[in-house]
């Protein structure tokens, strides 16, 4: 026969005054967690108290009971009550709810409540966000009930926003709590089931592979082009941004593609509009155009508006302000909000007054051209001024043409303009005596000049410091004018573009560098070509060198083409890099997908992995498929130093002879435009010394 089960008997509960009760030694918890003692005492306040303590008589000496209660379960609580009764936002003697416990051990109860506890499932907090959102509460409003950020709140409804399908999974631990949000990635239910579905036939299910699939198609809000149009005009037209609330995502993902591309060139069109109102002859207009897109075109040389008296005299109000700011605050920490804000203000007026429109003659503007595109940091790029071959007018060359008698006898009068490489014409006739003081002839005078040539030669080789300057006036003539005819020297540059184009080449950092240093000279040498020799004998040398370095650059080319077998060439750019200690990490080449990692073997990018981080985290990505395996390799390359081996530079000493010549153009250039470049350059050609920096090129030269 069943025996009847024991009927249990509850603690009885009352209210025992404040003043009652006291702190045990029995309560087991020491260590501070969670919510702050001041957080639960407002939430106390706020709520009052949801949960009762748990309290055991104190007895006294002689066996009685005191009247007092001891507290071995809800320290943290009492402690909260303490803080309102000590603020005076509660009475010593308010009646506080007790459940009066006389059996068992008072270690025991206060380890059970503790350890019995279920901490609430992340998805029913989320879902209880939810739910008093939908209720009226605002994000603000129930962080402050909670006492946490907006941000945690604004994660925590995110969350709950994913698909109900992968939130029941969530709930039968199908997912973990960081695939969870990387799914918040994307608030598309049918996208984010298509690709949970996706993962579930892969091994890869790893957080970052599922925001890859998610934003797949998708373009970063820091892209260019969407920088260019703006958020707000995305939005307004109707496209989605998905936003990473858990992560940095630069700005989120813009969804629709086809849509910015459809702004965008409503944008440049409305842009090249404006532009082509100047008068130019036409506009080609792009998101970006390929690196070396000018080369073989004219760019006119127009001058720069100068300034009123009055903009000037607001220009000097304006430095004088900055330099009265700078030089104020050069020794705090951190500047008050609005003078920062006032040097912002100045900054960029000053820069206003810096970028002065530049005009040029009507005339050759109804022949030109303008390039309209976007630059890397998304704002408007014009490139005016361009012209192209077939429409330069045609120039009549005195050589191409038949000498007449007025031209040879020219030609007399200035022997070193004739032509020094025609070839003697046999069949002309010499002058016969009787004809007084003819003209010299062709054949005479090719042989006269003939001697000539050679003269130069002989003394120019003696002239290291004449050459040097020679060399750079024929090159620099190459580079920044369109016939290049001005000078006896037969040197050639050739190509300064590229016949194979990489991805990015015109926005990288090199090329926004290089294209900055070129137009900071074009601005210096003189308009005309005929000036430019003048100009060049009155720069010093250090000046002639910087822009003889420009100009030689131009030339390099260590692009390997597998139809252009060039061992030798490519062995000396090796050795070029190692002159210049060539760094294409600090030049700005990352391993990316779309640059390198997503174009070789899994091989590959299993060995560079392992050359940066060991083979142990290349391990971590060998089972991964091709298109996953460079997503994450570049994630763990992403700021490491790495290279691939065509990019690499062997390090070696630099010769002792470049030493102490290494200068920063750009400044020198801006220097150059700022006080004329006068120099003592003839001073030294009369006294037969060469420049130092003349010397430094011959050591470069030799070695």
């Amino acid at each position: 026969m069943a025996t009847a089960a024991t009927k249990i008997t509850l603690s009885p509960s009352r209210d025992i005054p404040f003043n009652k009760l006291g702190l045990s030694q029995s309560n087991v918890r020491r260590i501070k967690a969670g919510v702050s003692i001041e957080e639960l005492a407002e939430d106390i306040a706020r709520r009052g108290l949801l949960q009762g303590l748990s309290v055991r008589s104190v007895i006294g000496e002689a066996g009685a009971e005191t009247g007092m209660f001891e507290i071995p379960a809800g320290g943290r609580r009492y402690r909260a009550l303490e803080l309102l009764v000590k603020h005076k936002r509660l009475a010593r003697t308010a009646p506080v709810p007790c459940i009066v416990r006389e059996d068992g051990i008072a270690e025991e109860d206060s380890l059970a409540e503790n350890i019995q506890r279920a901490p609430l499932h992340p998805l029913d907090q989320f879902r209880a966000f939810l739910a008093l959102r939908e209720m009226g509460q605002s994000e603000e409003e129930i962080a402050a009930a909670f006492f946490v950020s907006v941000a945690v709140v604004k994660q925590r409804l995110k969350l709950a926003s994913v698909a109900p399908k992968l939130l029941d999974v969530y709930a039968e631990d199908g997912l973990s709590l960081d695939q969870l949000m990387a799914f918040t990635v994307s608030g598309d239910h049918e996208r984010q089931e298509q690709v949970f579905e996706r993962l579930s036939q892969s091994h890869d299910k790893q957080p970052y592979t599922i925001r890859r699939l998610l934003t797949e198609g998708a373009v970063r809000a820091s892209d260019k082009r969407a920088q260019f149009i703006g958020l707000e005009a995305y939005l307004e037209a109707g496209g989605g941004i998905m936003r990473d609330l858990f992560q940095g995502d630069d700005g989120g993902w813009l969804q629709d593609a086809a849509l910015i591309d459809m702004i965008v060139a409503e944008r440049l069109n409305e842009e090249a509009g404006t532009i082509a109102a100047e008068g130019w002859k036409w506009i080609e207009v792009a998101p970006d155009f390929p690196y070396g897109h000018t080369f073989g075109l004219r760019q006119l040389r127009g001058e720069v508006q100068p300034l009123t008296a009055e903009e000037e005299a607001t220009r000097d109000a304006f430095q004088a302000q900055l330099d009265r700011l700078t030089e104020e605050y050069s020794d705090a920490d951190e500047l008050p909000d609005e003078i920062d804000e006032r040097l912002g203000e100045i900054e960029t007026a000053l820069e206003g007054f810096e970028g002065r429109p530049v005009r040029y003659e009507p005339g050759e503007v109804a022949r030109a051209g303008a390039f309209v595109s976007i630059a890397s940091n998304g704002v408007l790029r014009v490139e005016r001024g361009y012209v192209r071959p077939e429409d330069e007018q045609p120039i009549a060359h005195a050589d191409d043409q038949s000498m007449t008698d007025h031209a040879i006898a020219a030609s007399a009068s200035h022997p070193g303009d004739g032509a020094v490489t025609a070839e003697t014409d046999a069949s002309l006739p010499e002058p016969e005596e009787d004809e007084g003081l003819a003209p010299i002839s062709d054949r005479l005078m090719t042989e006269l000049t003939a001697h000539r040539t050679l003269g130069l030669r002989q003394a120019l080789g003696e002239r290291p410091d004449m050459a040097f300057l020679a060399a750079l006036h024929a090159l620099t003539l190459k580079v920044f004018y369109h016939y290049g005819s001005d000078s006896c020297l037969e040197l050639d540059l050739k190509s300064v573009s590229f016949g194979v184009q990489a991805p990015g080449l015109n926005d990288s950092a090199c090329g926004d560098a290089i294209r900055a240093r070129h137009e900071s000279w074009a601005s210096v040498v003189p308009k005309e070509s005929a000036d430019l020799w003048d100009a060049l004998g009155e720069w010093d040398g250090a000046r002639r060198s910087a822009l003889f370095a420009h100009v030689v650059s131009l030339s390099v080319n260590a692009v390997h083409e597998a139809w252009n077998r060039r061992p030798r060439a490519l062995a000396h750019a090796d050795r070029l890099a190692q002159a210049v200690d060539l760094d294409m990490v600090a030049a700005g080449w990352k391993p990316t997908v779309d640059m390198f990692l997503g174009r070789v073997t899994k091989a590959r990018i299993l060995q560079a992995v392992t050359e940066a981080k060991g083979p142990q985290t290349a391990d971590r990505i060998a089972h991964l498929k091709k298109g996953d395996m460079a997503a994450q390799a570049e994630t763990l390359l992403a700021g490491s130093g790495w290279l691939p081996e065509p990019l690499r530079t062997a390090h070696c000493p630099m010769p002792e002879a470049c030493e102490g010549e290494i200068t920063d153009t750009t400044a020198m250039v801006v220097e150059l435009a700022a006080d004329g470049g006068e120099t003592d350059m003839a001073a030294n050609a009369s006294t037969g010394e060469n420049d130092p920096a003349d010397d430094a090129f011959q050591a470069i030269a030799a070695e």
